[in-house]
C-alpha cells in the first residue's frame, strides 16, 4: 500500500519533477568580485573564492552548512533540479557569480512590485562534460540598484549570509563538446525555460573562430521574425532551441553560441565542435608477399585524409611460432628503421602521410607476419594492417644448364627421329611396284 501511495504521490507532483531521489544541496564555488581602479585609472577586478552551498527547501529553512554562505532555492514554476538528468550530487561541479544588469531595473513578472533584484548565475557541470546548465537566480532586495556600472559597488554579502532567492531562468546544452566527421549531421543541443509565460524571449545562434563570428539563427518572439535556419519555430515554443548542422565541412569547426535574452537577463551555452576524421589504412603488398632469398623492397603504410594533424604510424613484426599461439605467445616487435614522409594537405585541408622501410628478404624471416599500427585520436582502437612474409631460395645456375641441355639433347633426339622417319617413308614407297 505504501509503495502503491508513493507511486501515486510522484505521478502526480505538480512540479513536473521526475520520481526519483532529488538533490537537496550542492557544496558550491562562490565567485565574486572585487572592481577597483588602479593607479592608471583602468578597471581592475579582483577574483574571490569564497564557500557557498546551493540549498533547494521553503523560506526560513535552517542552513545545511552555517558556516558558508547560503543560497536558498525556494520553489517556483521553474526547477533547477529538473535540467540535471537524476545526476548524483558527487557528478556536479557547481559556482555561483554575481550577475550585473549594468543598471537595469525591469519589473520580473513574478516579483512584488516594490521589490528591486540582485541577480546570480549558477552554473551546473556533469562532471564528464555531458552537460551545462546555468540557472538565473533572482534575490529580492529594498536596496534599488547602484547604477549602470553596478559591478563596481557590489552589495556585500557576509561569510554565513543566506540568501533567499528562486529560479527565474535556465539554459542547458547536452553537447558542450562535439566530436564530428566530415559529411555528418549534427545536432547541438540547447533549451530554456522561463518561469513565467507570455516572455518576450530573443534567441540567437552564433559560430565564432579565431576572431571572426557569424550569426546563424535568431527569432524574436514578440515580432515572430526569424533570421537564418536550423531551429524548428514550433520546438522553440517549447523551450527546445537546437541546431541541427546538416552537412558537416572542415570550415563547420569553432565554437557554436546559443544565446536567450529575456531583458534583464542574458544567457548562452557554447557548444564547441571539433571536427574528427579518421585515416584511411593501406599497405602497397598483398595480404602475402613473395620474395627471393635477399630480394630488397619498399613496404609502405600509407594513413589518407586524416584530421586533426597529429597521428602515429608504427611498424611491428612477429615470430611465425606465435601467431597461433593464444597464451604465452611473446609480443611483437617494433621495428626500428621506420621512416616517415612529409605531411601532405589535401584539398578537403585534410592530411597524409606514410610510414615505409626497405624489407631484405631472408630465409629465416619467411612466415613472419609484419604489421602497421596507425592511431589517431579520432580512432578508439588502432588500426592494423598485416601481411605475411614468404621467402623462397633462388635456384641456382647449374640447374638452369642442366635443364638448358636436357632440352637440347631431347631436341636433336627429336631430329634424329624426325629424320628417321622420313627416310623410312621415302624408302617405302620406292619400293613399291605400282
Amino acid at each position: 500500500m505504501g509503495l502503491l501511495l508513493e507511486f501515486f504521490l510522484c505521478y502526480f507532483i505538480a512540479t513536473g519533477v521526475h520520481c526519483v531521489h532529488q538533490i537537496q544541496w550542492l557544496p558550491c564555488q562562490f565567485t565574486d568580485e572585487h572592481v577597483s581602479l588602479n593607479n592608471e585609472g583602468h578597471v581592475e577586478t579582483q577574483l574571490i573564492h569564497r564557500q557557498a552551498m546551493l540549498q533547494f527547501g521553503q523560506k526560513g529553512d535552517t542552513p545545511v552548512n552555517p558556516d558558508a554562505i547560503t543560497f536558498l532555492i525556494t520553489g517556483s514554476k521553474l526547477d533547477l533540479r529538473r535540467y540535471l538528468d537524476g545526476v548524483e550530487a558527487e557528478q556536479l561541479e557547481c559556482e555561483l557569480r554575481r550577475y550585473s544588469t549594468e543598471g537595469m531595473h525591469i519589473h520580473w513578472p513574478s516579483q512584488e512590485a516594490k521589490d528591486y533584484n540582485r541577480w546570480f548565475t549558477c552554473t551546473l557541470k556533469q562532471d564528464k562534460g555531458l552537460f551545462t546548465v546555468t540557472g538565473f537566480l533572482r534575490h529580492p532586495s529594498n536596496e534599488p540598484p547602484p547604477g549602470q556600472q553596478d559591478y563596481r559597488s557590489w552589495p556585500a554579502i557576509a561569510d554565513t549570509e543566506i540568501l533567499t532567492t528562486s529560479v527565474a531562468m535556465v539554459t542547458k546544452t547536452q553537447t558542450p563538446s562535439v566530436k564530428a566527421t566530415l559529411g555528418s549531421q549534427q545536432r547541438l543541443h540547447c533549451q530554456f525555460g522561463i518561469d513565467h509565460r507570455g516572455a518576450n524571449t530573443t534567441v540567437e545562434w552564433h559560430w565564432q573562430q579565431r576572431g571572426e563570428r557569424i550569426k546563424l539563427f535568431s527569432h524574436c518572439s514578440r515580432t515572430g521574425q526569424i533570421q537564418g535556419s536550423g531551429v524548428g519555430k514550433k520546438a522553440l515554443a517549447g523551450g527546445d532551441a537546437t541546431y541541427t548542422l546538416p552537412f558537416t565541412k572542415m570550415s563547420s569547426e569553432g565554437t557554436y553560441i546559443c544565446s536567450v535574452l529575456v531583458n534583464p537577463l542574458f544567457g548562452n551555452q557554447d557548444v564547441v565542435l571539433h571536427i574528427e576524421e579518421p585515416p584511411r589504412v593501406s599497405l602497397n603488398v598483398g595480404p602475402v608477399l613473395s620474395l627471393l632469398d635477399g630480394d630488397e623492397r619498399k613496404v609502405v603504410c600509407e594513413a589518407d585524409n586524416y584530421y586533426p594533424l597529429d597521428v602515429e604510424i608504427n611498424w611491428y613484426e612477429q615470430d611465425p611460432a606465435a601467431l597461433g599461439q593464444r597464451v604465452g605467445a611473446p609480443l611483437p616487435k617494433m621495428l626500428q628503421n621506420i621512416l616517415l614522409s612529409s605531411h601532405k594537405h589535401n584539398q578537403d585541408k585534410t592530411y597524409s602521410v606514410s610510414g615505409f622501410f626497405y624489407l631484405k628478404a631472408s630465409l629465416k624471416d619467411s612466415g613472419r607476419q609484419f604489421t602497421c599500427s596507425v592511431s589517431h585520436k579520432s580512432l578508439r582502437m588502432p588500426v592494423k594492417k598485416s601481411f605475411i612474409l614468404q621467402v623462397e631460395e633462388p635456384t641456382s645456375w647449374t640447374f638452369y644448364l642442366m635443364v638448358f641441355f636436357i632440352l637440347a639433347f631431347l631436341l636433336v633426339v627429336l631430329a634424329v627421329m624426325l629424320s628417321a622417319l622420313h627416310t623410312a617413308r621415302k624408302k617405302s614407297k620406292q619400293n613399291k611396284p605400282y
